[in-house]
C-alpha cells in the first residue's frame, strides 16, 4: 500500500469537497455578476446591487446540498461497494476492492466482476468480457490465463494473482483515455440546459456594450443611467438560479431515494426513469424473490427402464460435483443431500448460454439444463409433460445422460432423459401492486427470462402483468427482424439468450421506446449497459450492480413507483420553473432589442428587476420544484419550456415597450415609466405564476398568496430600495388601462403558441414514423 500497489480506482466516484465549493462559486455568470457589481459600485448605483444577496444565497444553496449529498451518497456507496475475497494470512476473507494490493491471491466466481488484472492459478471459469472487447462470446479461462480487468464470471470458479492493479490496470487505462476524449453523458434536461446557458452566455456579452454605448453616447443619458439600464438587461437576461434549481433539486431526489435505499450511480437516469415507456424485467430475482427451492423430482420413462441407482442420489452426486455460484445449484444442493459416493472427474459449470451444465463421472456425463436446449430434437416428445408443470409455475429442469463428452458448448450428441427437477420462486408480495402501478401509468411490461415461457407467463399472470398469456419462445426468433416484430408484439419471452436481451432492449429503443431495464444476473449485464435506465438488484450479482445506473439496496422492486415518481417529480418541476426564469430572459433579451431598434432608453432599473424576479421567478420555483408532481412527461424539456415561456415573455415585452413608447409620447417622466414598468411585469408575472401553478391547492394558494404578499410589501415599504417612485394620476390612468390589456394580449398570445405547438407536434410524430417504419406498422395494427 505505501509503494501504491493497491487497487484504488482511478476516478473517484464522487467529486472532493474541494472540487464542489469551487465548481460552485467559479462560474461564468458569478464572473459576470462580479464585474457588474465593480461597475455599479463605481458609479455609485449602490441600490442597484439589490442582486448579490440572492446570488450569493444561490451559490451557497447549491454548495450546503452538493455537500449533503456527497456525505450520504459515500455512506450509502460504502454499502455497494465491489468487494474481493483474498487470502491473508493462510485464510480467505472479504475485503473492499480498492484495498487488494499486487500480488493478491482474489477467488473469483460466477457474478464476479474481475476487480483487476489477474492470472488464473487454479481453476477454470468461463469469462465475458464483452463490456472491454464487444464481444459478447463466453471465454474459458484455465490456469496461465490472463483475467483482464473489467470483465465478469459467468460461472465456475478460480483463484487468480493480481498483476496489475490501480492505475496500471486494463479498465483503468480505458476509463482515463474515455475521460480524456469524452466528456459524461448527460440528461435531456441538463444538456438543454447547459445550451440555454451557453446561447446565454455568448449573447450577453455584445448586447450589453451596444446598449450602454447606445443610451450613453446616442442617447443623451448619464454614465451612470447607461449603466444601469445595460446592467438591468443583462441581469435579466442570465438565468441565474434556472441551473442551481435544476441541480439542486437533482441531489435533493439523490438524497430523497438514498433514504429509500436506492443508491445512485448516475444522476441523469432519475430523469430518464421518469420518461420510461417499457419496462423489461426478468422473473426470477424481480418478479420472484431471489431464492428457489426445489419442488419434486419426476421420473422419466427411460430412467425407470434401466437398472440404476435412486434418482434423487444421482442428482446429489451431481449436485455436490457443482460450485454453488447460483441459487438453482443451492437449490440442489441443499435438497439432494443423498449421493452414491461417486466423485466427479470433470465439471462444466451453467452456460446462460447453453443453458445447462454438466458433470463427468468415469466414462458416463450427466447433464441438467432447460428441456429445449438438453432434448433439443426429443423435445416434442416430452412437451407436453414439460409444459403441463409449467403452467402450474414451476421452473423446469431436465435431468439426463449425454452420450458424448460435455465441453461447455452447444450439446451435439443426444440426451437420455431420466427425470425432471420442479423447482419454485415465491413471487414477491408486492409485485401485483408494482405492476399494477404501472400499468396505470402506460408503462409497458417485457418480462424477458431464460425460463420456459410457459412457466413465465404463469409467474407474470400470477403477479398482475397485464397481457402475460401472450408469449414467445425466444429460441424461435432468429433474425433481427423477427426480434423487432416480437418485442413490440409480445409481453412474455422465455428462453432468451444473454445477447438476446441485448438485442430486444436496442430494438425497443430503434421503435422509439425509452427503455428501463431490471436485472440481478451476470446474464442481463449486456442489455443493463445498453438500456436507457439499467436497475440492479444488490442481492444479485457483483457485475449487474456496478453495470447499472440504479441499485436497490435491499432488492425490493415495490420501490420502483416511488423512484418514478421522484423522477416525474423532478423533471415536471423543473420544467415548470424554468418557464418561469425564461419569461425573464425573453422579455430582458427582447426589450433590450426593442430599446436598441427604436433608440428609446431601456425602462428598467436593476433594483426592479431583481424584485420582480425574486417574488414571480425565485422564491416560488424553488417552492414549487419541490412539491409532488405525479403527471407523465411528454416532449422536449427545451421545447417544453420555451414554448410555456414565450406567451408571457412576449405579453412582458409588447405591454413594457408600448407604455415606454406611451409615456414617452404623453409626457411622462422616466422614474414614472420605470415605477409603471416594474408593476406590470409584476401583474404578468403572478398571472403566469397563477397560471403554471394550476391546479391549485392549499399549498400553490399559500405560495401564491405569500409572493402578492411579498410584492406588496416591497412597494409599500421598501419603494426607495427597490427605485418605486411617486405615480402620478396620469400614471396610474396609464398602468391600469395596460394592466387591462395584459389578460386578453397573454390569452390570445398562448393560444396561437398552442396553435403552433400543435403543428410542431404533428410534424415531429411524421417524422418519428419515418425514421421508424416499426412504430408506424404498429401503430396502424392497433
Amino acid at each position: 500500500m505505501e509503494k501504491g500497489w493497491s487497487n484504488a480506482p482511478v476516478d473517484s466516484p464522487s467529486k472532493t469537497t474541494k472540487e464542489i465549493i469551487t465548481s460552485n462559486v467559479f462560474t461564468y455568470f458569478n464572473l459576470i455578476f462580479i464585474v457588474i457589481a465593480v461597475l455599479l459600485i463605481m458609479v455609485g448605483a449602490f441600490r442597484d446591487l439589490t442582486f448579490l444577496p440572492v446570488i450569493i444565497c444561490n451559490t451557497l444553496i447549491g454548495i450546503i446540498q452538493e455537500i449533503r449529498s456527497k456525505k450520504v451518497l459515500d455512506n450509502l456507496s460504502v454499502l455497494n461497494a465491489p468487494k474481493a475475497t483474498v487470502m491473508r494470512d493462510g485464510k480467505f476473507q472479504t475485503i473492499p476492492a480498492e484495498q487488494a494490493v499486487l500480488d493478491d491471491v482474489v477467488k473469483f466466481q460466477a457474478g464476479n466482476q474481475i476487480c483487476a488484472d489477474a492470472s488464473v492459478i487454479d481453476g477454470e471459469v468461463q469469462v465475458n468480457e464483452s463490456l472491454l472487447t464487444g464481444e459478447s462470446d463466453e471465454i474459458t479461462k484455465k490456469p496461465g490465463d490472463t483475467l483482464m480487468s473489467g470483465s465478469f464470471v459467468v460461472s465456475g470458479s478460480c483463484l487468480g494473482r493480481l498483476e496489475q492493479v490501480g492505475a496500471d490496470s486494463y479498465i483503468s487505462k480505458l476509463t482515463l483515455e474515455a475521460k480524456a476524449t469524452k466528456e459524461g453523458e448527460q440528461s435531456e434536461m441538463i444538456r438543454s440546459l447547459n445550451k440555454l446557458v451557453q446561447v446565454v452566455g455568448f449573447l450577453i456579452i455584445p448586447i450589453g456594450i451596444v446598449l450602454f454605448v447606445q443610451q450613453y453616447l446616442l442617447g443623451d443619458s448619464s454614465i451612470k443611467t447607461s449603466m444601469q439600464a445595460m446592467v438591468a438587461a443583462i441581469i435579466g437576461m442570465i438565468p441565474e438560479g434556472l441551473y442551481l434549481l435544476a441541480s439542486v433539486a437533482l441531489v435533493v431526489s439523490v438524497m430523497r431515494l438514498a433514504q429509500k435505499k436506492v443508491l445512485v450511480h448516475d444522476m441523469k437516469c432519475i430523469e430518464t426513469l421518469a420518461r420510461v415507456n417499457v419496462l423489461c424485467v426478468d422473473k426470477t430475482g424481480t418478479i420472484t424473490e431471489n431464492t428457489m427451492k426445489v419442488h419434486d423430482v419426476v421420473s422419466l420413462e427411460p430412467y425407470e427402464k434401466e437398472e440404476l441407482p435412486p434418482l434423487k442420489e444421482l442428482l446429489g452426486d451431481f449436485a455436490h460435483a457443482m460450485s454453488k455460484d447460483n441459487i438453482t445449484m443451492a437449490a440442489m444442493q441443499e435438497y439432494f443431500t443423498q449421493g452414491s459416493g461417486q466423485v466427479a472427474t470433470s465439471v462444466t459449470s451453467f452456460s446462460s448460454a447453453f443453458k445447462y451444465s454438466s458433470a463427468t463421472f468415469g466414462t458416463v456425463s450427466y447433464v441438467l439444463g432447460a428441456p429445449e436446449f438438453v432434448l433439443r430434437n426429443d423435445y416434442e416428445t416430452y412437451k407436453e409433460t414439460i409444459e403441463s408443470y409449467g403452467s402450474e409455475g414451476y421452473r423446469v429442469l431436465v435431468f439426463g445422460r449425454y452420450e458424448g463428452t460435455p465441453d461447455g458448448k452447444a450439446l451435439t450428441e443426444s440426451v437420455i432423459p431420466y427425470g425432471l427437477v420442479l423447482l419454485a420462486n415465491p413471487i414477491r408480495k408486492e409485485a401485483w401492486e408494482t405492476f399494477q402501478y404501472f400499468a396505470d401509468q402506460g408503462v409497458d411490461i417485457k418480462v424477458i427470462s431464460g425460463d420456459n415461457p410457459v412457466t413465465v407467463s404463469k409467474v407474470a399472470s400470477q403477479a398482475g402483468i397485464a397481457n402475460a398469456d401472450n408469449y414467445i419462445d425466444a429460441s424461435q426468433l432468429k433474425t433481427p427482424d423477427d426480434i423487432k416484430r416480437a418485442v413490440l408484439k409480445y409481453t412474455v419471452f422465455g428462453r432468451v439468450t444473454p445477447d438476446q436481451k441485448r438485442q430486444f432492449v436496442r430494438a425497443l429503443k430503434e421503435a422509439g421506446k425509452t427503455v428501463a431495464m431490471t436485472g440481478d444476473g451476470v446474464n442481463d449485464v449486456l442489455a443493463l449497459k445498453d438500456a436507457d435506465c439499467s436497475i440492479a438488484m444488490a442481492s444479485g450479482s457483483d457485475a449487474a450492480a456496478q453495470a447499472s445506473q440504479l441499485v436497490l439496496l435491499e432488492s425490493n422492486f415495490s420501490c420502483m413507483p416511488s423512484v418514478v415518481l421522484e423522477g416525474r417529480r423532478v423533471v415536471n418541476n423543473i420544467e415548470r420553473s424554468a418557464s418561469l426564469f425564461l419569461v425573464k430572459n425573453i422579455f430582458s433579451f427582447l426589450l433590450s432589442l426593442f430599446s436598441m431598434a427604436f433608440m428609446i432608453t431601456y425602462p428598467l432599473e436593476p433594483s426592479q428587476i431583481s424584485m420582480v424576479a425574486m417574488f414571480t421567478i425565485g422564491i416560488p420555483a424553488f417552492l414549487l420544484a419541490m412539491e409532488p408532481n405525479k403527471k407523465m412527461i411528454e416532449g422536449h424539456f427545451l421545447t417544453n419550456v420555451l414554448l410555456k415561456a414565450l406567451p408571457a415573455g412576449l405579453t412582458d415585452v409588447l405591454i413594457v415597450g408600448f407604455l415606454t413608447v406611451f409615456g414617452q409620447t404623453f409626457g411622462l417622466s422616466n422614474e414614472e415609466i420605470s415605477t409603471a414598468a416594474t408593476l406590470l411585469l409584476a401583474i404578468v408575472g403572478l398571472m403566469i405564476l397563477f397560471k403554471i401553478s394550476k391546479p391549485m391547492n392549499v399549498f400553490r394558494w399559500i405560495v401564491w398568496g405569500g409572493m402578492v404578499a411579498g410584492l406588496l410589501f416591497c412597494v409599500i415599504f421598501l419603494k426607495d430600495l427597490f427605485g418605486i417612485g411617486v405615480m402620478t394620476r396620469k400614471c396610474c390612468m396609464t398602468l391600469i388601462i395596460f394592466a387591462i390589456a395584459t389578460e386578453p394580449l397573454l390569452r390570445y398570445i398562448s393560444q396561437i403558441v398552442a396553435g403552433a405547438r400543435k403543428r410542431v407536434l404533428r410534424k415531429y410524430e411524421k417524422r418519428l414514423d419515418k425514421k421508424y417504419p416499426t412504430r408506424s406498422k404498429i401503430k396502424k395494427e392497433r
